[in-house]
């Protein structure tokens, strides 16, 4: 079935003014050619997209899901026109990432900014999601890469290692816990805590679906504990002040940790848990030949993963970008 964006305009037109005549009047067209457009693309359709009343009409069940997708294809159609306008200005493509909150704030600013002086006619954009957002993200299409922390939720994604994560405790300074770590444990190093101290008091955490949180949760039922969950918030900088105000303790990124310590009246503290280390993945739609710009972000910032070898050289410029970009553990 065809549709025209005249007729879908129109749809969207009556819909928002709620009147056949406005509609009609607000896409230019005379009323008669508006309600014969109307009627025709009901009848394709073989369902009624208004219900007429005295006031006016009203979109029907089928007619607000219309309603919708044409506003998500002028969405589409807008990045459209913004994307193929930016290569007469000398860009050369656009990336799209999708990342969890952890990695945009531990390791992915400094690779980008090398992968955007290496390329700079790429246009980058970047959205802050949870983990399990940033793999439907890249499912759907709706992103080109993906960073999060593993369970990876998606199967049919192609996730390759990007690099390793550390979680630490962060908790207000002269507070008990930093006593605690300050003496010798049988369980745990000098400077470190276990989770189980944690769950004594309460808990500033990221918002829900956080992957941080989720893991954090998931700790503490396995210990038959409950999560004194205080305060939720979305952002480090918030949960740092926080802490700093004594709502309660958090665990956060390691290296977020120690900048924030230099910044707020906090400590971070080492977390003694196997589960503190975790890896970071990226994930992209496996395809036979991933377009250039995807290729060429994967490759910089995954030198060492394997990838397909009928995949076409990205040029020199992707080379040099491989080595200087080789992960740090």
């Amino acid at each position: 079935m065809r549709f025209d964006l005249v007729t879908l305009n129109l749809v969207l037109a009556i819909a928002e003014t709620r009147s056949i005549t406005r509609g009609a009047e607000r896409e230019h067209l005379a009323l008669a050619a508006a309600s014969k457009r109307l009627s025709d693309l009901e009848t394709r359709l073989g369902v009624a997209l208004f219900e007429r009343r005295a006031r006016g009409v009203e979109p029907t069940e089928a007619g607000r899901a219309l309603v919708r997708h044409i506003r998500s294809l002028h969405a589409s159609l807008h990045a459209l026109e913004s994307e193929v306008v930016e290569f007469s200005r000398g860009i050369k493509g656009h990336l799209r990432i999708a990342a969890n909150a952890s990695a945009i704030a531990e390791c992915l600013p400094a690779d980008l900014a090398a992968f955007s002086q290496a390329h700079p006619g790429i246009r980058i954009s970047l959205e802050d999601l949870t983990s399990a957002e940033v793999q439907a993200a890249v499912a759907a299409g709706r992103a080109d890469v993906g960073i999060f922390v593993p369970p990876q939720h998606e199967a049919g994604l192609d996730c390759r290692p990007y690099r390793d994560g550390e979680l630490a405790v962060l908790a207000p300074r002269g507070h008990a816990l930093e006593r605690l770590a300050a003496q010798a444990q049988p369980d745990a190093p000098a400077g470190a805590v276990r989770f189980d101290a944690l769950l004594d008091y309460d808990i500033v955490g990221l918002h829900l679906g956080a992957a941080v949180h989720e893991q954090m949760r998931e700790r503490a039922q396995a210990l038959g504990r409950t999560l004194n969950v205080r305060v939720q918030v979305r952002g480090f900088d918030a949960i740092a002040q926080l802490v700093e105000a004594g709502l309660g303790v958090a665990v956060l990124p390691a290296v977020v940790a120690q900048r924030f310590a230099r910044i707020f009246a906090v400590t971070p503290l080492t977390l003694a848990e196997d589960w503190a280390r975790r890896p970071y993945l990226l994930a992209v739609r496996p395809q036979a030949v991933q377009p250039a710009v995807v290729q060429r972000f994967v490759d910089a910032l995954c030198p060492l993963a394997a990838v397909p070898s009928d995949i076409p050289d990205a040029g020199p410029e992707t080379a040099s970008a491989r080595q200087s970009r080789s992960p740090k553990r």
